[in-house]
Formats: C-alpha cells, structure tokens, sequence
C-alpha cells in the first residue's frame, strides 16, 4: 500500500502542464477576459475559486461574477503552448500570444 502511495505520488510529480491562453465571456454583459497560465487544466478552478471567494484581482472579472453569478459565465481556452526547454522562453510565448488574443478577442487582461 505505501508503494502505491509512493507510485502516485511520483506519477503527480511527473505530469506535464500545459501553458497556454484562456478566455472567460459573460454572455449577459458581452466583457470577455484573456489570460495566461502556466498550467491550463488547474486555471479554470483557481479563478473560479477567487470569484467564490470575491477576491479575484480583477476587479471587472469580480463585479461581472458578483452580477450574473457562475453561470453567467463560460471558460474557454484559446491556445495551448508546445512545450518549452526553459521557463524564461515559455513566458516570453505567453506574453507575447497573451497580447495577440487580447488584441484579437477585443478583452481585457487578467
């Protein structure tokens, strides 16, 4: 039982994140946000969380959730990054693809 533990404990470890570019719309206002992080299957419950909580640092983010509650509001993602050999080359790509959906969807940065 403990190998099993210890098994999954290494499998976690070496999961690959995926980096990437997302986006939240709310259908009744028509705001949409863009965002970018470094792992897209754990952003969407980290953002979600902080909406709940009524601090997420996006204040028009907030006042939306505040307004039309979770259903007024839907999550997508908008480009995953191939994966890179260092960090610094990584978030350079997320800056720089960040600016180009943020242009391109007509949204505000998160």
């Amino acid at each position: 039982m403990n190998i099993d533990r210890k098994a999954a404990v290494a499998a976690y470890k070496e999961r690959k994140s995926i980096a990437g570019i997302y986006v939240v719309r709310c259908a009744a206002s028509g705001e949409v946000w863009v965002g970018q992080a470094p792992n897209l299957a754990t952003i969407q419950n980290r953002t979600w969380f902080t909406l709940r909580q009524g601090s997420h640092p996006c204040r028009s983010l907030q006042a939306a959730w505040n307004a039309h509650g979770e259903a007024g509001l839907t999550f997508g993602e908008c480009e995953r990054l191939e994966e890179e050999e260092t960090d610094y080359v990584r978030n350079a790509l997320l800056k720089e693809r960040m600016l180009h959906w943020q242009a391109e969807l007509k949204a505000e940065a998160i």
